[in-house]
């Protein structure tokens, strides 16, 4: 899962980016409005952690930017702790959800992690497709209750896909999603690693559609 954090006090930042890739997530920062803007217009994010107070155009604009023009992704503002009005506006302008500062790190997790599984149609920190069950929060995986030993690598590749399942998701998608930016690999490289995730959850777990891409079928 890729998401963008747009916050342009650094200590914060680096906070906020170190928390979310040690749970799992391939992160881009950007500390102003208008490149923000840019990016979540031009890159395919799964998420946005937006603050509101930010120079060169301000959140609540670059929020309402996106949703007028058309961008579904969802986004969870950080706004000044009893500042009700900003909240509010926040909301109306097509927030996901809102979080006052100074917040715990793991509550901004949790909350990210809740707007991502209703984006995907999941109520649960738990997924279950046929025999795998995905454990969201805890990064772990396990086929029939057997636990599976799978790699930070190997464990975002998979949540993607069954974050998508029923969807057929093309290889440059998937690295983007699954892989730190400039460390896109080669289709090989992706291909070998979707052949080691299948030896440890299953050859029939995750398709392949010759010429488009990989999927995790709906109904497992």
């Amino acid at each position: 899962m890729r998401i963008l954090i747009v916050e342009d006090e650094d200590a914060i930042a680096l906070e906020v980016a170190a928390a979310l890739k040690q749970a799992g997530y391939v992160v881009d920062c950007s500390a102003d409005g208008e490149d923000a803007w840019f990016r979540a217009e031009t890159e395919d994010y799964d998420g946005v952690v937006l603050d509101l107070g930010l120079p060169r155009l301000d959140g609540l604009t670059v929020l309402r930017r996106l949703r007028t023009g058309g961008a579904k992704v969802p986004v969870i503002i950080l706004t000044a702790r009893g500042n009700w009005m900003e909240r509010v506006e926040g909301i109306d302008a097509g927030a996901d959800d809102y979080l006052p500062k100074p917040f715990q790190m793991e509550e901004l997790l949790a909350r990210l992690a809740a707007i991502l599984r209703r984006s995907g149609g999941h109520v649960s920190s738990t997924i279950e497709v046929g025999p795998l069950r995905l454990d969201l929060r805890r990064q772990a995986a396990s086929i029939e209750g057997r636990s599976v030993d799978l790699s930070s690598l190997e464990f975002r590749l998979l949540r993607y896909l069954v974050h998508h399942r029923g969807r057929i998701v093309g290889q440059s998608e998937l690295a983007e999603h699954v892989y730190e930016s400039g460390r896109e690999p080669d289709n090989n490289a992706l291909e070998a690693l979707i052949a080691r995730l299948r030896r440890k959850v299953g050859a029939d777990l995750i398709t392949t559609r010759r010429g488009q891409g990989y999927v995790v079928e709906a109904d497992g």
